[in-house]
């Protein structure tokens, strides 16, 4: 047996709850010892022998939570009160779920618990990230991950909620922009503190009339990032590329299987089975929009002759439908594992992408300019903007020309220089 699973074993429970074979602790969890030699204090909840844990923000060693249910100091007795509050948060949800119609499921109160407040900012954010991680959103746990360590390194370990004020709110966002984060970063880990916000209002932890972001007081900047699309003869400049090596064609070959596939991207192409192959179109889900739309939207790619090749010549063996598509992923890795994987090739190929760019001179050639480039050739050709939408999977037309719209500058550019352009 694990040793530290033991240890945590023998540590008692300072509150303890069960109900219909589920069960709520306030635990001291041994498995990892922290750098100071504490353990950090959370909440574990067990049903049918699978174990999730929450954090409450606190920690102890072993011996100072032996002694923790009668100490009278008032250290300690404020650390039993956040425990209990952390633990009550969990215990009232549990029950909710209980005594809803599809009783106890980890993955709604992993939802849930990541709308909870558990007693200030950073434990907020600690909350919501082990939650997605328990719900497999790798990505967005890692994006709240940073928006927390750029928050601490600007405010401190126990940032309170009454703190975030709009004047708060904009000494922050100067100190990103000093740090060197453009203001589309910026933008985005104030979107992260945002949700925060909002869930601590949604639970009741805070008063609305507190809510600090909005017209009037603060509003988040967007910023405008470089978004390419390729016109075809940018496109067969790029498929006709070679440097001699297979490891470039290989990764230009994924690119323009990606533009093919109807501009999917990277994490959804390396998930593709043989037997998402039906009656010569690719059909998936996009995994960006399939945990948050409520209409599922199958996307269907036509199987045409060039993405055919590149299957020839770089996928799987195709006679067990259960096959990736791709010899990158085979569907035994944990969540982790996965988006390390998928970030793995998404580097590579942008490292060889750039020195398509270079040779090509073509700046800012990425992965993202696959999709960019399907939709606004296909609108170029006159493609109807419906079948556009329906393609990328978007849950609006609104949603696609907006999308589109942010492409066509260049497009612009020329037709006004043809408004002056007498000698034609």
């Amino acid at each position: 047996m694990d040793t530290k699973k033991n240890a945590e074993e023998k540590t008692t429970p300072l509150i303890n709850f069960s109900q219909d074979g589920v069960t709520v602790a306030a635990i001291l969890d041994t498995r990892k010892e922290l750098k100071d030699g504490n353990y950090p204090i959370k909440i574990r909840v067990t049903y049918k022998r699978d174990r999730k844990y929450y954090p409450t923000g606190k920690t102890a060693d072993v011996k100072s939570w032996a002694k923790l249910p009668d100490a009278k100091s008032k250290e300690n007795v404020k650390k039993k009160q956040a425990i209990h509050n952390s633990f009550d948060i969990v215990k009232g949800i549990v029950e909710d779920l209980l005594s809803e119609k599809n009783g106890f499921l980890f993955e709604d109160l992993n939802r849930r618990i990541g709308r909870s407040v558990v007693n200030n900012v950073n434990e907020s954010f600690k909350a919501k990230i082990e939650a997605l991680k328990s719900d497999g959103r790798i990505g967005s746990a890692l994006f709240y991950s940073t928006t927390l360590k750029n928050l601490e390194t600007f405010a401190g370990m126990e940032i309170p909620f009454a703190s975030i004020t709009p004047s708060f709110l904009d000494k922050l966002e100067k100190h990103l922009l000093n740090e060197g984060r453009n203001y589309t970063t910026t933008g985005m880990y104030m979107r992260h503190l945002r949700s925060i916000v909002n869930d601590a209002i949604r639970s009741g932890n805070i008063k609305s009339n507190a809510y600090p972001f909005g017209v009037g007081k603060y509003e988040i900047k967007t910023g405008e990032g470089r978004k390419l699309a390729l016109n075809l003869q940018q496109i067969k400049q790029i498929v006709n590329f070679s440097d001699g090596t297979l490891t470039t064609e290989r990764y230009r070959d994924l690119w323009f299987f990606s533009y093919l596939c109807n501009g999917a991207n990277f994490n959804d192409i390396l998930k593709l089975k043989y037997s998402d192959i039906k009656d010569g179109e690719i059909c998936f889900y996009r995994s960006k929009t399939l945990r948050t739309s409520k209409i599922k939207k199958e996307i269907r790619a036509i199987l045409t002759p060039e993405m055919q090749e590149i299957i020839n010549r770089w996928g799987n063996d195709s006679s067990k439908p259960g096959n990736h598509i791709f010899p990158y992923l085979n569907g035994k890795e944990t969540p982790e594992q996965e988006k390390a994987v998928v970030a793995g090739v998404t580097k590579r190929t942008n490292k060889k992408l750039k020195i398509i760019g270079k040779s090509i001179g073509v700046k800012g050639l990425t992965t993202y300019s696959a999709r960019h480039s399907f939709a606004t050739v296909l609108k170029r050709s006159g493609a109807n903007i419906a079948f556009i939408s329906e393609s990328l999977g978007h849950a609006s037309i609104t949603t696609t020309a907006n999308y589109l719209a942010s492409f066509e500058k260049s497009e612009r550019i020329k037709n006004a220089a043809n408004l002056t352009n007498f000698e034609s």
